[in-house]
């Protein structure tokens, strides 16, 4: 951004963490490493660290929307970018909002199943990301485990390239323009997997050996959208997006910031290029 530039706005709608690894709070730090101004509708507010989530308390849908709007009014949003939504009426919600085309360059990042396989979302909530929210995405994020949920397939089935490949398909069959499907949990390489209008596209990458890769989900889909915003285009966003997440997991892996698992180095703090 140039000196005296009046930096490009973008949203997260998206639950809170305590700890401020993920959620809104990596959300707006992606959004400042990348010189856009970030705000937020926040969904849910959590009591997690590090190491454990004690409890979650979800937001009333109407007062999820109504932050949305008082943002719309007041700022000239040109990215967007959803995470946790808690249950089926926040999804509806906002679902509604992009339907009613308020939600530019909607990246959808489906929060459903947590890194230890617990499930975030009840059916009903998949169902409605599926019929009412994907239809509406620029892009959708899911990894391997929300792959798996919102296809119905095993995600057992998910560890190969042209798995993946079918599942980032069917996805894209519900709606949404782009599908990366993340290879975040393949055991020895971090391919990603978009499919798109043009077909398939593999992003190629070595996997950082670091247990600091809380946040990265939500990282790499504010990254994407911040780049969406910023005029890139697709497939050049995803793959900026997915360097930023390396470079941030690269810069974090020696930091000792709680007893599980930290965050990632947003700033490059670390001196990482």
């Amino acid at each position: 951004m140039l000196p005296g530039q009046t930096p490009v706005v973008a949203l997260s709608i998206a639950g809170s963490d305590s700890g401020g690894g993920a959620g809104v709070q990596a959300d707006l730090k992606t959004f400042a490493a990348h010189g856009v101004h970030g705000t937020c509708a926040v969904t849910a507010v959590t009591a997690q660290s590090t190491a454990e989530l004690r409890g979650v308390v979800t937001l009333d849908p109407g007062f999820v929307r109504l932050q949305v709007l008082t943002v719309l009014a007041d700022l000239r949003v040109q990215g967007v970018k959803t995470g946790m939504l808690a249950n089926r009426a926040v999804v509806d919600a906002v679902a509604q909002l992009a339907q009613e085309g308020r939600l530019p360059h909607l990246v959808v990042d489906p929060v459903l199943v947590s890194s230890s396989g617990h499930r975030l979302m009840d059916p009903d909530g998949i169902t409605s990301y599926v019929d009412r929210l994907l239809p509406y995405a620029e892009v959708a994020t899911p990894n391997l485990r929300e792959a798996a949920a919102l296809t119905g397939l095993p995600v057992e089935g998910l560890l190969s390239v042209d798995a993946m490949a079918e599942a980032a398909e069917k996805i894209r069959s519900f709606g949404a323009r782009h599908v990366v499907v993340k290879g975040g949990h393949l055991p020895d390489v971090a391919h990603d997997v978009v499919a798109g209008p043009s077909g398939i596209t593999v992003l190629e990458g070595p996997r950082v050996p670091t247990g600091n890769d809380h946040g990265t989900g939500c990282s790499l889909s504010a990254a994407l959208a911040a780049r969406l915003a910023l005029g890139d285009d697709v497939l050049d966003a995803i793959g900026g997006a997915k360097a930023f997440v390396a470079r941030g997991l690269r810069g974090a892996a020696g930091w000792q910031l709680g007893s599980g698992h930290g965050p990632i180095d947003h700033f490059g703090w670390s001196g990482d290029t």
